[in-house]
């Protein structure tokens, strides 16, 4: 079951009809050039039905040289250019990035730590944040106004953080105010907070930031939402909710007292009675990588492998979490195959590059992806070693391209929300 092919080598077979395996989408073996053309959907992978927002950035098309480049000549490209680079330039990855970008991140982690490593490296004149577009955002609020902050594809969106648009949450917000007050209660807690997941926009961090509010990743959710209600009765949490729900269950919070929110829906769909008995108003937004799993594709599993360990990511559904045996960050599931002393079957609920990475580093467990389909993150997808090789070689010339840039207005409140949640250590 274990397998050492990167999957991106996986789906060029399959497609090929070089191996048994499938994929959700043969245009996934192509270079995710052919879709930065403003297509109205992300394109190839999990996320190929959600719609990109109209003003959405656009990839221009990066020069032929690049396109047409075989495999080993963009490896060597990069690692020319970083070596001429040097401190210069620090090139983060995210776990869900493909194995040809990862073997070039100088630092590899989830969302919080990646975070973190943005404010760790002021030697460096330029961060290549090899990730998606709001993960760039955040690194350009927390790094030094002298840093560049690059996106080596600027089609790398996030079809979660596009569920909560400023305008619906400003809208929601109103709403909710009016409804609860603003005034503080005998305890001093204020009627209502806002927590934004990091798979959010600047903006929606701004607008945290504004109202007393904070940002969370899945490593410190728990630990963000404590903060939150030791100052407020209730809590808005957005973009995702399967995070807040998965995490408010884990608190002890009833189902009854976790509404969903419909954006633009009057009381987001919702009656009075049932916000004001609300501790968790979760937003309608969800992540496709983590919707794709089942408790059926768990119970086969258990009846495949006997004793099989499985993890999954709380973006997964409820019912999904709930039939798991843990659930956790990628952080979390990295740390927990690393600490397994015997070998263990681990079936596992997260985007597939990094299940394919754990079976490639751990052979002496058997690893595999609950999802038997081949269908990675469509957006982290979209950063190709072309586009790395682009942006780096780009620095060697000394030009800045796909610069994230937030205005400083933007900035100033979302720090403020950013800075709250690396205070908020979760426990480990």
């Amino acid at each position: 079951m274990t397998v050492t092919a990167s999957v991106n080598t996986r789906i060029q077979l399959s497609v090929k009809g070089a191996s048994q395996e499938t994929t959700c989408g043969t245009s996934l073996a192509s270079g995710p050039w052919e879709f930065d053309k403003g297509m109205p959907e992300y394109g190839p992978g999990a996320s190929v039905a959600d719609a990109i927002p109209a003003n959405s950035p656009v990839q221009s098309q990066i020069p032929a040289t690049y396109r047409e480049a075989s495999d080993e000549e963009l490896h060597e490209r990069i690692v020319a250019a970083k070596k001429t680079l040097g401190d210069s330039v620090v090139v983060l990855g995210h776990f869900y990035q493909r194995d040809e970008i990862v073997q070039h991140a100088d630092y590899l982690g989830d969302s919080y730590q990646l975070a973190v490593a943005a404010t760790k490296h002021a030697e460096a004149k330029a961060i290549v944040f090899c990730g998606v577009h709001f993960m760039a955002e955040t690194a350009d609020v927390l790094s030094n106004p002298d840093q560049s902050v690059i996106l080596p594809n600027l089609a790398a969106g996030c079809s979660m953080a596009d569920m909560a648009d400023t305008d619906s949450v400003e809208e929601c917000w109103a709403q909710l105010t009016e409804l609860y007050g603003t005034e503080p209660n005998a305890q001093g807690k204020v009627p209502v907070i806002p927590v934004t997941y990091m798979n959010s926009s600047a903006a929606l961090k701004a607008f945290c930031g504004r109202n007393g509010g904070i940002v969370c990743t899945s490593s410190n959710a728990k630990t963000v939402l404590e903060w939150a209600f030791e100052r407020a009765e209730r809590v808005l949490f957005f973009p995702d909710q399967h995070l807040g729900r998965n995490t408010a269950l884990s608190m002890g919070i009833q189902l009854e007292n976790m509404p969903l929110w419909h954006g633009r829906k009057a009381l987001g769909g919702n009656t009075e009675q049932t916000l004001n008995d609300a501790k968790v108003i979760l937003w309608n937004g969800f992540c496709s990588v983590h919707k794709r799993f089942s408790v059926s594709q768990i119970e086969k599993a258990r009846v495949d492998f006997p004793g099989v360990r499985v993890i999954v990511h709380p973006e997964c559904p409820m019912d999904v979490v709930l039939a798991a045996d843990e659930n956790g960050s990628t952080d979390y599931i990295r740390r927990a195959v690393a600490a397994a002393t015997e070998p263990t079957t681990f079936a596992i609920g997260t985007e597939v590059n990094m299940v394919q990475r754990l079976a490639a580093q751990y052979p002496q467990h058997n690893i595999f992806c609950l999802d038997p389909v081949i269908c990675p993150c469509s957006t982290m997808y979209r950063i190709h070693p072309a586009y790395l090789a682009w942006v780096l070689e780009e620095l060697v010339a000394g030009r800045v391209v796909n610069q994230i840039s937030v205005a400083p207005e933007v900035q100033a409140n979302a720090k403020v929300a950013l800075e709250r949640m690396l205070a908020a250590k979760p426990s480990v």
